[in-house]
């Protein structure tokens, strides 16, 4: 796909699971884009505003010239669903019509996007081939929450995926290790597992907070945060996980950014990840580790 003419704006960002996915670019930037933690679309080039619907069309169109038989498409930039109903609705249309052999269309989704859309307008993007929705809750903690200025609380984000579910889509959802600081990480965690708790989701995912260009900007409004250590974000994981109760929902840790990689389904794999969590935790030389090197956003 590379060879493409698409009027990419960088830098693009896809969930690790999109890899093989065509990456269409129906809007830049990330509408909300407060969140101080998130370096992702604060570039200049990176200011929100949605692709015209005939330059998305002009390159779905190329995109099947080249390969007719794409089956994944992940719209991107950062929340693809703050788009209209009507909007969405003709994307996947188009979508259906250039690539016979779609098989799924994901995005990346804000809570509050969810709120603007009836759950029978979400069942209908679902018919189209909308099916699964990566949403970074980061926290279910309201007070971390509101530090880093996320414009959601727990109980927003849960809404968002029980409609999510009602709907008949999957989800996704993203924490962040060591969000909470070296203060506030067993309320994070705590609270975390609750939210999940409540919503059930299809995907859960763990990633550990990075700050590439340093925290002046997190520390804008959470002044008394403290990056815990490698150690600490192993312990904030392993009450995290202590304090789910879910029945058939696939854990990952495998992202770039964590130190010890964990996949499983949580309930049935939870003893396990723990004991592996313990071992890290006190015996890390047993444990294959990433070393700082290796790790990345």
């Amino acid at each position: 796909m590379s060879a493409i003419p698409f009027s990419y704006i960088e830098p693009v960002f896809r969930p690790p699971s999109e890899a093989g996915s065509f990456i269409l670019q129906v809007t830049n930037g990330c509408s909300w884009n407060n969140c101080t933690f998130c370096e992702m679309y604060t570039a200049p080039q990176k200011k929100f505003k949605p692709k015209q619907e005939d330059v998305v069309l002009a390159e779905i169109k190329a995109a099947a010239a080249m390969d007719p038989g794409v089956r994944r498409v992940f719209l991107a930039d950062g929340d693809a669903m703050v788009l209209s109903f009507r909007r969405l609705r003709q994307i996947l249309e188009w979508l259906n019509e250039f690539f016979p052999n779609l098989q799924r269309v994901s995005s990346y989704c804000l809570p509050r996007n969810i709120r603007k859309k009836s759950v029978a307008e979400l069942a209908e993007l679902r018919s189209l081939g909308l099916d699964i929705l990566y949403v970074g809750a980061e926290s279910g903690d309201d007070l971390v929450l509101d530090k880093v200025q996320k414009g959601e609380t727990q109980k927003s984000t849960v809404e968002a995926l029980l409609k999510i579910k009602q709907a008949g889509l999957r989800s996704s959802v993203m924490i962040l290790n060591g969000l909470g600081g070296r203060r506030y990480w067993q309320q994070h965690a705590v609270n975390s597992a609750e939210m999940v708790n409540q919503a059930q989701p299809d995907y859960l995912s763990t990633l550990v907070v990075s700050f590439p260009l340093g925290e002046q900007r997190l520390r804008s409004d959470f002044e008394d945060f403290d990056m815990p250590t490698q150690k600490e974000l192993f312990k904030e994981v392993r009450l995290f996980l202590s304090k789910t109760e879910l029945s058939k929902t696939i854990f990952r840790s495998d992202h770039a950014s964590n130190y010890l990689v964990l996949k499983g389904v949580l309930g049935k794999d939870k003893a396990s990840m723990l004991e592996k969590l313990d071992l890290a935790i006190e015996h890390p030389e047993l444990v294959q580790l990433r070393q700082e090197w290796q790790r990345g956003l």
